[in-house]
């Protein structure tokens, strides 16, 4: 582990690099801009943007990873799990088939997004991270999947659609549109970086958390983060 001060370690990015430009990747990468567009926005190496981009992300993650071990639903949560790789493979069937990465996601109502990587779906993986974050009595929203059947058992009220039955909606709103927009979102997203090695998945989608968390203000908390200090823990990544 290395400690250096945020001064010092800005310092060592900044070289020759001045402010104007400096403001300029800190808006490209809010915005989302890969580093090879925001290399010629900016008009530098891309070598310099990835390196601010890497900071950028690290802040970030330390700052969700922070923010996860607050997160808790008191009254309403979707809960679902979807599957990040390549296609499926012909003559496999399931969910999760053809050897894609399992994320299990968790999304309070009209609030913040929590998710983990899992190895399965089933009930023994996803009832103890429900218990750890969700408080007992609230309402849980999923799909058929049996794995949530367990819900009532622990205290909660489940309430479902069955996807298998084109059922996506009731009038009691009970559905799980948006931990499934999030889902989408993240997949565009990750469309952009034409693939993601498998050792930095979790780093991007604890990215892809953080920015669905502070969409509408992540300009904002990026600048915040940019004047709090850090410890850097692995500084040749910069």
């Amino acid at each position: 582990m290395i400690l250096m001060t945020r001064r010092k370690l800005v310092t060592v990015l900044y070289t020759r690099l001045n402010r104007h430009k400096y403001n300029l990747i800190v808006r490209c990468f809010a915005n989302d801009v890969t580093a090879l567009a925001a290399a010629s926005i900016v008009g530098i190496n891309r070598n310099i943007v990835n390196r601010y981009y890497n900071y950028f992300r690290q802040l970030i993650i330390i700052d969700e990873k922070r923010k996860r071990q607050e997160f808790q639903v008191i009254k309403r949560a979707e809960v679902d799990e979807s599957y990040f790789g390549p296609n499926r493979i012909k003559g496999k069937r399931g969910r999760g088939a053809g050897g894609k990465t399992i994320v299990f996601g968790l999304l309070k109502r009209n609030g913040y997004v929590y998710t983990q990587i899992l190895s399965d779906a089933t009930r023994e993986s996803v009832m103890p991270i429900i218990r750890k974050v969700v408080t007992s009595g609230s309402d849980i929203y999923t799909d058929g999947w049996r794995s949530y059947d367990a819900l009532a058992v622990y205290g909660y009220n489940h309430k479902k659609v069955v996807h298998e039955d084109n059922e996506f909606a009731r009038e009691d709103e009970t559905h799980i549109n948006g931990i499934e927009s999030f889902w989408s979102w993240t997949k565009r997203r990750f469309v952009k970086f034409n693939g993601i090695p498998k050792r930095l998945f979790a780093d991007y989608l604890l990215e892809s958390e953080w920015r669905f968390n502070m969409r509408g203000r992540i300009v904002k908390e990026l600048k915040r983060l940019l004047k709090r200090p850090i410890v850097v823990t692995n500084l040749s990544r910069f």
